[in-house]
C-alpha cells in the first residue's frame, strides 16, 4: 500500500511557508482549509490576465471562458460524473437554498421529506421550511448515545409519500461518514430522491458521485482546498424534473438553470487547480496511467489512510480522560479527522489558551445546533472541535496533544 508523502503534499501549501503562521498548527481545517499553490496561481493569473467578460470573441474573453470550462470538465472526471450535472455557486448553503425553493413548486398532497438532526443547518434547515407548503416533514433521529444514524430508524419513517431525503455524508460533529451508497440505494426503492451534503466528508477525499448514487450531492471548494465556491451535483433526473431558478433563457442549461446569480468566474476558473492538486498527488506517487476516477479514488484513499494514523492517538487521549466528553465514534477508522468535545461549558476558554500556544481550534455550534441538542450538549456553551486534514503533520498532532494535556491537567 502506498504511503502519503507528507513532505512532498506540505510543499504544494504556500501556507506553510508564510511567516505570519509559521509554529502555528492549524486545527480547524473542518472551518475552511488552506488553498494548494494550483489554485492561488491559477486565481492570480484570471485577475491578471483574464479578468474581462468570458466566452466572448477575443483572446483574454476566450480563454477566460476555457478556464471555467476546464474547472468543470476535471472536476468532474474526477467524481466520474457528467460535466452537465455540476453547478458552482456562491456557497453550499446558497446551493440548497435554491434547491429547496425549487422544490417548493412540486407539492402533491400527502407528500413527505425526511430530514436528519446531525445536519449542518444548511442541510436542514431548508428542507424543514417547505412544512409551510404543505409537505410534512420527518426527522430521522441520530442515536443519542452514540451520535450515529441507524439505517433502521431510516426504514421505519420511509414509504411512498416520502419525495426526498437529506443526510449527510458525515455530520461536522460526529466526524463518522455514514454509508452514502447503501442509504441512497434504499432511497431509491421508494422511488424518493437522494440529497448528499458532503461538506465535512469531500475534505478527506473526493466522492465517486456515479458510485454513490445521489440525486444531489454538495460540497465547498473553500474546504476542500480551493476558492470560495459551492459545488453541487444534480443527476439529469432531478435537474429535468426541477423548474428553473435562473433567466428564463437559461432554462435550457443545466450548468446555469439553479445559479440565479452567477459566482466569481476567477474563482470558477480557479476550481481547475484542485484538479491539478489531485493530479499532482498521483503522479507524485503512482507511475502508471489510468482513468480520472479512479485517480480521485486512490488519492482519497491516500489521504484517508493517513489520516487514520495520526488520528488514533488523540482519539485515545481524549478517549481516557474523565473530564470531557468525546461526541462520537472512538475508533479512528470510523472517523474522519473532525473531532468534537463537550468540555462543560469551557470551549471558548480552551480554544483561546490553546490559541496562545500556537494551536488553531474551534469553539461553539458549528451550525450544528440540532445536533448538540440531541445528544444533549447545550448549544450555548457549544463544543471544542479539532479538526485536520492530509497535510497535517505528526509534529503538529503531537504539538496539540502536548498543548491539551497542559491545560486540562493530568
Amino acid at each position: 500500500m502506498k504511503e502519503l508523502d507528507i513532505n512532498y503534499v506540505r510543499s504544494l501549501f504556500p501556507a506553510f511557508s508564510e511567516n505570519e503562521l509559521r509554529g502555528n498548527a492549524f486545527f480547524e481545517n473542518a472551518g475552511g482549509s488552506y488553498t494548494s499553490c494550483f489554485v492561488i496561481d491559477r486565481l492570480t493569473r484570471f485577475y491578471k490576465s483574464r479578468k474581462v467578460q468570458p466566452y466572448g470573441f477575443y483572446n483574454a474573453s476566450e480563454l477566460g471562458g476555457a478556464e471555467m470550462d476546464e474547472a468543470r470538465n476535471r472536476l468532474a472526471e474526477l467524481m466520474n460524473i457528467d460535466p452537465s450535472c455540476l453547478s458552482f455557486g456562491p456557497s453550499t448553503s446558497q446551493n440548497t437554498y435554491v434547491i429547496a425553493q425549487a422544490f417548493s413548486q412540486f407539492y402533491q398532497e400527502n407528500d413527505a421529506i425526511i430530514v436528519t438532526d446531525q445536519d449542518h443547518e444548511a442541510n436542514s434547515g431548508v428542507w424543514r421550511r417547505l412544512e409551510s407548503f404543505g409537505f410534512e416533514i420527518r426527522e430521522w433521529k441520530l442515536n443519542p448515545d452514540t451520535g450515529l444514524l441507524d439505517i433502521e430508524n431510516l426504514e421505519k419513517i420511509l414509504d411512498s409519500n416520502v419525495r426526498l431525503v437529506s443526510f449527510p455524508h458525515c455530520s461536522n460533529i460526529i466526524g463518522s461518514p455514514n454509508n452514502a451508497k447503501e442509504i441512497c440505494k434504499i432511497i431509491k426503492e421508494v422511488g424518493a430522491f437522494a440529497c448528499v451534503d458532503g461538506v465535512s466528508y469531500a475534505p478527506h477525499g473526493l466522492p465517486n458521485i456515479k458510485d454513490i448514487g445521489a440525486d444531489i450531492y454538495l460540497f465547498s471548494s473553500y474546504k476542500t482546498y480551493g476558492p470560495h465556491l459551492g459545488i453541487m451535483y444534480l443527476s439529469k433526473e432531478i435537474s429535468d424534473y426541477l423548474p428553473n431558478q435562473g433567466h428564463y433563457f437559461n432554462s435550457g442549461n443545466p450548468t446555469l438553470k439553479f445559479t440565479p446569480a452567477g459566482p466569481d468566474h476567477a474563482q470558477i476558473a480557479a476550481a481547475a487547480g484542485m484538479a491539478d492538486y489531485i493530479d499532482a498527488l498521483y503522479a507524485h506517487h503512482y507511475n502508471e496511467e489510468t482513468e480520472p476516477s479512479n485517480r480521485a479514488d486512490l488519492v482519497h484513499d491516500l489521504k484517508r489512510n493517513y489520516e487514520k494514523e495520526l488520528l488514533k492517538p488523540l482519539l485515545d487521549f481524549l478517549s481516557n480522560r474523565n473530564d470531557l466528553r468525546l461526541l462520537g465514534p472512538r475508533d479512528q477508522n470510523l472517523k474522519v479527522p473532525t473531532i468534537a468535545v463537550d468540555v462543560g461549558g469551557k470551549a471558548r476558554k480552551y480554544a483561546k489558551a490553546l490559541g496562545e500556544e500556537g494551536i488553531m481550534v474551534g469553539a461553539g455550534d458549528f451550525y450544528a445546533v440540532r445536533t448538540l441538542k440531541s445528544l444533549g450538549v447545550d448549544p450555548n456553551n457549544g463544543v471544542l472541535r479539532l479538526s485536520f486534514v492530509h497535510y497535517t503533520n505528526k509534529e503538529e498532532v503531537n504539538k496539540l496533544l502536548s498543548s491539551l494535556e497542559n491545560i486540562l491537567g493530568s
